[in-house]
């Protein structure tokens, strides 16, 4: 029972690893639907960049900082770009980034990047709506884009589409899932039954755990008289390193369900886990997104050599939206921030790859589909370079 012994002791920090998603989540309305203003990009722009700090968490603190290196790293890349770039704290509170919102409204800001948790991007977007000013929120809660409101945060839907979608190209056609017992674990699941649907697969149905040893018992019998009784040909999870993964790698595979006989997908970084879960029998040949690994890697490098440390791992979402800013100003156009021109079809070149804002104010981002094989993270079908080509 080692495995179960490991989700004991990582329970709590399992919530804290998926704390960001968590955090980012909730049930927050939409806010009202803007065009954006008018712009003259041969006057510097001013850019509001909306970050967490001034909450008195270090760790917070040090997600901020890294959030602004990366947004000037986006500016200097871009010198043609005419970026006024002012950052604002939110301590991320909804309160805070609401007054931060009109205050740089108040100084010209024309659109807003960040902030980071969805309760306070809700609020930036409400207190700015009347101004026009869009607003290009870290977030990964697709409840709260629409409207002058569009999240840069990844998101279950897009990589449920993308690992679903390569799954049953291969003949996986009916597909169950393994969720959390909580509002993420919702959100995972109708992605996976959105993805299905859309990959012409049928979703078959869903067992839910909790974190806690009963709960992932109990999962992995649930999971096993799902797939018996539906005849699941995958089955498609959001547990990850930090948290379930490494029990369900060892007691699945114990149970009799292995990505052998069921193929195993998951819905975060499975590449991130331990070498031991790697290289577990049960999870040979599962497989996982990941980001275009060339554009990543590159990012990095660049970061590192400009500021002499690591970016954060949410980092390349300030890299993002600051480039996607950058590139539309590039236009010379008047309209240069504008929603359709926020949302145009060619996306935009960021840190983990190409990306592109739908009009629901979700995005769309280009993900490589890997694997296990011998321990090893091999990729199987690499992120698109472009849109419309193979993988989206």
């Amino acid at each position: 029972m080692a495995a179960l012994h490991h989700f004991k002791k990582l329970g709590r920090h399992a919530l804290g690893a998926l704390g960001v998603g968590l955090l980012l989540s909730g049930c927050i309305e939409t806010n009202t639907a803007s065009q954006g203003p008018k712009v003259n990009t041969s006057q510097p722009v001013v850019v509001g960049l909306m970050v967490p700090s001034g909450s008195g968490n270090a760790q917070t603190e040090l997600l901020a900082n890294s959030l602004i290196s990366a947004a000037k790293l986006a500016v200097a890349e871009m010198p043609d770009a005419k970026i006024d770039m002012r950052v604002y704290s939110t301590g991320g509170d909804a309160n805070q980034a609401a007054a931060a919102a009109q205050r740089a409204a108040n100084d010209g800001a024309k659109i807003l990047v960040g902030p980071l948790f969805a309760q306070a991007s809700n609020a930036a977007g409400t207190a700015v709506a009347g101004n026009s000013i869009n607003v290009l929120s870290f977030s990964n809660n697709p409840d709260i884009a629409g409207g002058n409101v569009f999240i840069l945060g990844d998101t279950f839907a897009n990589t449920a589409n993308r690992v679903v979608g390569y799954a049953a190209s291969q003949g996986k056609k009916s597909i169950a899932a393994l969720v959390r017992a909580d509002a993420a674990g919702t959100v995972a699941a109708n992605a996976v039954e959105s993805a299905a649907k859309s990959n012409g697969a049928a979703y078959v149905g869903v067992a839910k755990y909790e974190l806690t040893n009963e709960s992932a018992v109990a999962a992995i019998s649930a999971t096993k008289g799902l797939i018996q009784q539906t005849g699941a040909t995958a089955l498609v999870m959001d547990a990850d390193a930090a948290g379930a993964l490494p029990v369900f790698a060892q007691l699945l595979p114990e149970a009799g369900i292995s990505s052998a006989n069921t193929q195993f997908i998951g819905l975060t970084r499975w590449d991130k886990t331990s070498e031991q879960v790697r290289a577990s029998t049960g999870v040979q040949g599962a497989l996982f997104a990941m980001t275009d690994t060339s554009a990543t890697s590159s990012f990095s490098q660049r970061y590192s050599a400009t500021y002499g440390s690591s970016p954060h791992l949410l980092a390349g979402k300030a890299y993002d939206g600051m480039r996607a800013v950058g590139t539309l100003l590039q236009t010379g156009s008047r309209d240069a921030l504008t929603r359709s021109a926020l949302t145009r079809n060619a996306g935009f070149s960021g840190a983990n790859g190409v990306f592109r804002f739908r009009p629901d104010g979700t995005n769309q981002r280009a993900l490589a589909v890997a694997t296990f094989r011998e321990g090893q993270v091999v990729v199987v079908d690499p992120a698109p370079r472009s849109f419309g080509g193979a993988g989206f």
